[in-house]
Parts: structure tokens; C-alpha cells; sequence
């Protein structure tokens, strides 16, 4: 039987990305039957914050004292390269408000909470790709409200208190609670992290469909143009990540993990903070890029992992024919 349950969760998991674009489809012909979801957003992102907290342990922050010079330069990444995309890509496409902030969120908020599943998938970095979510995302509620104020305080007010508030709540708090339950309380913690991705899972693929319930009118007007301006901001996130990983001299590892920390946002909490402080049509970035980010994630993974794999042949190799 458990082992038939686990089968199931991991079924669920791995096809997140698939169920994420689902109920998109049927929020958008059945609106009605997920709009009660939108309350519940800040909790659902509370719950999925939970369960991150639940996956840190008081060494992966001692961690962060380890290794100061990898996550200095991800964390700066993170709240440099994505925010500044944004800004740009909300120019180049000349979006209206109401969307222009939901793009700029997506950008100001901290690393996704997926991220770690890609770079141990990208043979990258894991302790790093821990630190440096755990580090954005203590950091968030600071960064994000002020960024999201200087980006968008022309488009639309923003009240960095307000959010601040907001973030330190949904976020900040239960990765904190979900950590200290694994710290003190071990055994129970050893029971429940099984499920607590598929918690997560249903979670995320809920505030997804609520998101799109509450804008589907709206959504197939924009569409596309949204579909083009989150595959832009995740690509060029990917991307600069990357290079400027290089530029500071980080190895390999390091460099696909700081990319995928940087080109993976937590789209959950931007689509939570746009439906709590905007227009529910300012979630829908944040909506699609959930469904996006997994998909291009997985993508960079399997190459990043096949490109790996070509260079230990590539060393093994010769070290055969020297014997």
C-alpha cells in the first residue's frame, strides 16, 4: 500500500508541469469552478513555502558562511539580472499597467521553490542551489516591495510596507516554521517530507488554476503576447545567469546552478502578491510562468546533464588509453 502511494506522489510530481497546463485550459472554460481558489492564495503559497522550509536544515544557512563568495554573486544575480529584464521587456512589448506590474513581480521575487529539483537534475551545484533560495528568500521581503517600488511606482502605486507585511507572512514565516519543524522535531519530520512535495504540488497547480479563473476573460486577449514576454524573461534570466557566473570565474557547477536559480522565479508568490495588491490580470505572468519555468528548467537540465556526461567521457577516455 505505501509503496503504491509513493508511486502515486511521484507520479504526481513529475507531471506537475502537465497538470499545471490542464487546469490552466480548464480555468479558462470553466472559470466558475475554480474562482473560490482566490482567497486562498496567500495561504496555498504559505503552504508551499512550508514545505521548502521543511527541506533546509540550520546547516544549509551555516552554509551560507561557507561559501560566501558563490551566493554574494547568485543572490546579486538574482535581484539584478531578473528585475532589470523585466523592466526591459515591459518597455520593448509598451504593456499596460495592469500586466507591466505582474511582469516586474515576476522579476523581483526571490528564486523558485523547484530550482533545487533542476540543479541536482543539471548535475549542478545542490548546496549552492539551496543557499542561495534560502538566502533570496529571507531576503524578499525587503527586496522584492522596494523593488517592485522602484520599477513600478510610475505604472502603479505601490505600498512597500503593505507588502513587506505581506511577504514576511506567506514567505518568510513558514519557511521558518517549516525548518524549525525539521529541526525539532525529526521524527515526525522524517514522516510527513514524503508528501510534502505532492502538497506542494497540488497547491501550486491550485493557485494556478485560480489565478487563470479569476482573469480568464482577459487571458485570451493577451495570450500570447504574455506567453512571449515570460519566455523572454526566463530564456534571458537563463542565459545572463550563466554568463555572468563565468565572468566572476565560478566553476561549472556553480554557473548552471546560478542560472537556473536566477532564470527560476517564484512565480507563486508574484501571481499571490498581484492578486492581493493589483488586478487579478497582473497574476496571469506569474500564472504562465509556473507552467514555463518547468518546463524550460527541465529542458536546461537534460542538456546541462548530457553535456556533463560528454565531458567525463571526454577525460575518462584518454586516461584508458595511457593504461
Amino acid at each position: 500500500m505505501k509503496a503504491a502511494l509513493k508511486s502515486a506522489c511521484n507520479l504526481l510530481v513529475s507531471n506537475m508541469s502537465l497538470l499545471v497546463f490542464l487546469i490552466g485550459v480548464f480555468a479558462v472554460w470553466r472559470p466558475e469552478a475554480l474562482t473560490w481558489v482566490g482567497p486562498h492564495i496567500p495561504l496555498f503559497l504559505g503552504i508551499i513555502m512550508f514545505g521548502m522550509g521543511m527541506t533546509l536544515t540550520v546547516d544549509d544557512f551555516k552554509n551560507i558562511l561557507r561559501n560566501p563568495k558563490g551566493i554574494f554573486i547568485g543572490v546579486c544575480a538574482q535581484f539584478l539580472i531578473m528585475p532589470a529584464v523585466a523592466f526591459g521587456l515591459v518597455k520593448a512589448f509598451a504593456l499596460p499597467p495592469e500586466i507591466a506590474i505582474g511582469v516586474i513581480l515576476v522579476g523581483t521575487c526571490p528564486g523558485g521553490t523547484a530550482s533545487n529539483v533542476i540543479a541536482y537534475l543539471a548535475k549542478g551545484d545542490v548546496a549552492l542551489s539551496v543557499s542561495m533560495s534560502a538566502t533570496s528568500t529571507l531576503m524578499a521581503p525587503l527586496m522584492t516591495p522596494i523593488l517592485t517600488y522602484l520599477l513600478a511606482d510610475a505604472v502603479i502605486d505601490v505600498s512597500v510596507s503593505s507588502m513587506m507585511m505581506s511577504i514576511v507572512k506567506m514567505v518568510l514565516l513558514p519557511v521558518l516554521l517549516g525548518l524549525g519543524v525539521h529541526h525539532f522535531f525529526e521524527s515526525f519530520s522524517r514522516r510527513i517530507n514524503p508528501f510534502m512535495p505532492v502538497l506542494s504540488a497540488v497547491t501550486v497547480v491550485l493557485t494556478v488554476g485560480g489565478v487563470v479563473a479569476l482573469s480568464a476573460a482577459k487571458l485570451l486577449d493577451v495570450g500570447l503576447m504574455m506567453f512571449a514576454v515570460v519566455i523572454c524573461h526566463n530564456t534571458f534570466g537563463l542565459f545572463l545567469g550563466y554568463i555572468l557566473a563565468k565572468l566572476f570565474r565560478l566553476d561549472e557547477k556553480r554557473s548552471r546552478t546560478v542560472s537556473i536559480e536566477v532564470g527560476m522565479q517564484n512565480s507563486g508568490m508574484a501571481a499571490s502578491l498581484a492578486v492581493m495588491y493589483f488586478d487579478p490580470i497582473a497574476a496571469i505572468p506569474g500564472a504562465i510562468f509556473s507552467v514555463w519555468h518547468n518546463v524550460s528548467g527541465a529542458v536546461l537540465a537534460n542538456y546541462f546533464a548530457k553535456h556533463s556526461e560528454e565531458c567525463d567521457s571526454d577525460i575518462i577516455g584518454p586516461s584508458i588509453k595511457l593504461s
